[in-house]
Parts: C-alpha cells; sequence; structure tokens
C-alpha cells in the first residue's frame, strides 16, 4: 500500500507554506518523495548563482501502511536519519508537520 495522496499533498502544501514566496529566490522547502518515505529538504540558490541549488535533508516522514502510522526521523551530520524517540508516531501526518515546523528542537532547523 503506497503513502496516502491525502499526506502527500498535505506535505506538499506545507513546505510549500514554509517560506513566504517572496522569498522563493533565496530558500525554499521541498520534498522528496519516495515508496515508503517523505524527506523534506531546505534548498538554497548556489553563492555565485550558477550551478544546482544546494538541498539540505531536514527530516524524513516514514509511513507505515501496516499500522497507518507516520514516525519522524532527523538527520545526523552525516546525512543519516534516525528515528525521533521524543515524538510518537502518529496517524496523523498533520501532527508531525506541526511538531517540525514549531522549531522546539534545533535538530531539525538548527
Amino acid at each position: 500500500m503506497a503513502i496516502p495522496e491525502t499526506d502527500l499533498l498535505r506535505i506538499g502544501r506545507w513546505c510549500r507554506e514554509r517560506v513566504p514566496s517572496h522569498l522563493w529566490d533565496q530558500v525554499r522547502v521541498e520534498c522528496d518523495i519516495s515508496d515508503r518515505h517523505v524527506t523534506i529538504i531546505e534548498t538554497r540558490p548556489p553563492w555565485d548563482a550558477q550551478g544546482e541549488w544546494t538541498r539540505f535533508p531536514i527530516a524524513r516522514l516514514r509511513y507505515t501502511a501496516s499500522t497507518g502510522l507516520w514516525s519522524l526521523y532527523w538527520r545526523d551530520r552525516h546525512l543519516k536519519f534516525h528515528e525521533y524517540t521524543r515524538k510518537k508516531p502518529s496517524k496523523n501526518v498533520q501532527t508531525l508537520l506541526e511538531y517540525v515546523g514549531s522549531h522546539q528542537d534545533p535538530l531539525f532547523w538548527g
């Protein structure tokens, strides 16, 4: 079973709303979608205006189809993800998005 489409739309909307549109030429929050997880990524343009935007993973949301639960993961300095144990898995992905967006833990936004 794939990730629910309504949750993917919710995550995409949340990412777009993180940064006001007038700043999109300086920073964006995007998401990369996989079969079992969605990675939230901060993107920034190259300092010299040439080349690709840098992509920095912020958090990962993993969906477990058998339980219908979303789990939150944090990224370490080696760009590896680990389950975030301070927030319990939830059937409501919005709960986890709000937590990541609240800046309560510097693990996510620094």
